[in-house]
């Protein structure tokens, strides 16, 4: 399977959808994207790594990178990755990615609209 970093809608919201492999070769064209949107001003986005079938070291740098670029920009990030893509989810749980990126299990664990979100405040 080719990489493609694609546009797509996930849970009402803007999102990259990562297919292939994020590592050193394709993780700049995540970031790149990822910037691209962030330019937009989008309120929140997702970044969906249900395709994704490899997670390497770089690959997890760059999401940490765009939780970085999100949070200055003050634009909330949901990076959903399920706990069945045990390839990508061995690489997130090994480096406790989740400490530092906004990480969900499922589409249903993203808050639904602005009140859902507010919810817990």
């Amino acid at each position: 399977m080719q990489f493609d970093v694609e546009r797509t809608i996930v849970a009402g919201r803007p999102a990259l959808t990562v297919r292939g492999e994020l590592d050193l070769a394709t993780a700049p064209r995540l970031d790149a994207a990822a910037d691209e949107l962030l330019t937009e001003r989008v309120g929140e986005f997702v970044v969906d790594l249900t395709p994704t079938m490899f997670l390497d070291s770089s690959g997890a740098r760059s999401l940490l990178g765009v939780a970085r670029k999100a949070e200055v920009a003050g634009v909330g990030l949901f990076v959903l990755a399920p706990r069945s893509n045990s390839p990508v989810r061995l690489t997130i749980d090994l480096l406790d990615l989740g400490a530092f990126v906004p990480l969900v299990a499922s589409v249903g664990e993203i808050p639904t609209g602005i009140s859902g979100r507010d919810a817990g405040t």
